[in-house]
């Protein structure tokens, strides 16, 4: 089989290349052997490669964590047996998804209804349901309430938008350019502000002059500290991302008078609290939010694995206007 590997970790587009004539992996109990079909490229890929991710690699290792393919094969248990020759949404955190064929425990692909298309599919997990899990399961978000987001023109800021107009809450959404602002109000964005025309704390007291309930930060350093400067008493917000790769500044007094909560969220991590039935639902509304379009991806690129270099170049560009995508194989 062909795979994605690299032996150090460094720029993506450095340290990245493809092996062919690779013998395909051997699942062991309670794993499934995928012939996988296509696979994105997520800014959490691009961390994991740099070695700037929570997981670190063991090397040399194959990149992709999330994507879509065909069961061929199980090395044992009855969940592996009823997944064999179905095509399934695969997370995965040992092998990588990045090659024609990738191994991971049996727990962790799942059925994906025949209307969804493969690009859908393989972006199943990451955004949609950590979009979800964040805003209806963590927080809680309440009817009325406002959010104030960063990142707000990626694919996963969509979504919140998108959930906000669904469930009734507000959403300030932060981007870095002005041509962003009829785009995700065309989406539903209740209130739109740009970053550079200035503080974005002071910007959103205009808008929320007590503060919002509740925020969602995903860029760390600066941007990071205004979002949490926007909270209000009781103020929570869940930090999921660090594209900054710098710290978020918080004042004491903030905390201490406005009784703040600032939490990082990891989707692999919370779903490893939850029962089993509470990850089945969760999935089982992604999957419905995904048929709505509520939940849905846009695609900026897509690449043969032979290209891969491209595709992490493409990528890591701002502004990109979708999700990149690889694509393995066929059905």
């Amino acid at each position: 089989m062909k795979r994605v590997v690299f032996d150090r970790c460094g720029p993506p587009a450095d340290v990245l290349r493809v092996e062919d004539d690779v013998p395909a992996p051997q699942p062991r109990r309670g794993e499934v052997l995928v012939r996988m079909l296509a696979s994105p490229v997520n800014p959490s890929d691009l961390m994991y490669i740099a070695g700037q991710y929570g997981l670190k690699p063991v090397l040399p290792a194959t990149p992709g964590f999330e994507g879509v393919g065909i069961v061929e094969a199980h090395g044992g248990g009855l969940l592996g047996w009823l997944r064999r020759g179905r095509r399934v949404a695969v997370i995965n955190d040992r092998v990588g998804n990045w090659a024609e064929y990738t191994v991971t425990q049996a727990r962790q692909v799942l059925p994906v209804p025949d209307e969804l298309s493969d690009e859908q599919a393989a972006t199943f997990f990451v955004n949609p349901a950590t979009a979800l899990a964040m805003t209806q399961k963590v927080l809680r978000i309440p009817r009325g309430a406002w959010l104030v987001q960063s990142a707000a023109g990626g694919e996963l800021g969509k979504m919140v938008i998108r959930l906000g107009a669904k469930y009734a809450f507000r959403t300030i959404n932060i981007v870095r350019r002005r041509e962003h602002v009829e785009e995700l109000k065309k989406l539903g964005a209740d209130q739109v502000i740009v970053a550079s025309e200035g503080s974005i704390a002071q910007q959103v007291r205009r808008m929320v002059p007590e503060g919002v309930r509740y925020a969602l930060d995903a860029v760390g350093g600066s941007v990071g500290s205004e979002v949490v400067a926007c909270l209000g008493e009781g103020g929570r917000c869940l930090v999921y991302g660090s594209l900054a790769d710098e710290p978020i500044a918080v004042h004491p007094r903030a905390l201490i008078g406005n009784t703040l909560r600032v939490e990082g969220f990891w989707l692999a991590r919370w779903a490893r609290t939850q029962s089993i039935l509470t990850m089945l639902r969760l999935f089982r509304q992604v999957a419905s939010l995904m048929r709505e379009g509520v939940l849905q991806s846009q695609f900026a690129a897509v690449y043969p694995l032979e290209q891969v270099q491209q595709a992490v170049t493409h990528a890591a560009q701002p502004g990109k206007g979708g999700k990149v995508l690889l694509k393995i194989g066929d059905r």
